[in-house]
């Protein structure tokens, strides 16, 4: 194909991009920078040595990172077992993890909602049983904003594994335990750094989602905010843009930082990329 023609197929995609990503990030980065006419970084200056916000953004990257590692966890096994199941199996698997997916996570929240409340199931499966004689407080905790993110994100992360793992190719497992390599080392040596690319993917999604998840934070966070419900907050309640867009400028960075991280420790794990 003409190269002339390839780049014309391009330019919708890349207007598209331009107008709706590229552009307001722009405005919304550069809108941070100015006040009453004027550049200045006062307003970064106040958010980072403000300690209300500088804990708002520890827990929001402490969730964050927490929610990705639970996922991983939780995850690998998964996709590494359904990997290796036939298609037809594998099928079935898939459309379960993708069907949460499909349900509203409003939905999904009032149901966590119901469940770690006070008088909710777990509190009383728990008094039921003997453990506990007072219910207790699951409900508006960091936890309960970890157990919905998993619940929210842990899709992602067996569908990003299994894309990766169901093309290894296991004969070099087989080769490995022939040479005496056993099935820990054959899967540590090989397995596990082929599925690096997929574990990348996953674990960017899962982070850049859960760290700017709103309804499932706001919901079962209660009073516990964390960066998104404090832009919210702070751009439609108070009417405080130029503070909102430092804080969606500071989640913006925060997400780059982190997605280079993760690329250095893949580039760690798996130097041939």
């Amino acid at each position: 194909m003409n190269k002339k023609y390839f780049y014309l197929l391009l330019l919708p995609c890349f207007l598209f991009l331009l107008i709706f990503m590229v552009i307001p990030i722009l405005v919304t980065t550069l809108s941070s920078f100015y006040l009453d006419g004027r550049i200045t970084l006062e307003g970064y200056r106040s958010f980072l040595t403000d300690h209300y916000f500088l804990n708002i953004l520890f827990r929001t990257l402490r969730i964050s990172l927490l929610t990705t590692t639970i996922c991983i966890i939780l995850g690998f096994p998964v996709a590494y077992y359904v990997s290796k199941l036939n298609v037809k199996l594998k099928f079935i698997f898939i459309a379960a993890a993708v069907f949460p997916l499909l349900i509203s996570p409003v939905v999904r929240s009032f149901s966590w909602m119901a469940i770690l409340g006070r008088e909710g199931i777990f509190n009383t499966l728990l008094k039921k049983i003997g453990i506990i004689n007072e219910p207790i407080q699951f409900l508006y905790t960091e936890l309960a904003i970890v157990i919905g993110l998993v619940h929210l994100f842990l899709p992602l992360m067996i569908i990003a594994l299994i894309g990766v793992m169901e093309n290894i190719d296991y004969d070099l497992v087989k080769a490995a335990q022939s040479l005496g390599a056993s099935r820990f080392t054959s899967f540590i040596k090989i397995v596990f750094p082929l599925s690096v690319p997929g574990l990348v993917v996953g674990s960017v999604l899962v982070f850049v989602g859960s760290l700017t998840a709103y309804t499932t934070p706001q919901l079962l966070g209660g009073s516990r905010r964390v960066m998104s419900t404090l832009l919210y907050q702070q751009s439609l309640t108070l009417n405080n843009w130029y503070t909102a867009s430092i804080i969606a400028t500071i989640m913006i960075v925060a997400t780059f930082i982190i997605i280079g991280i993760m690329n250095k420790i893949a580039q760690k794990l798996n130097p041939k990329g």
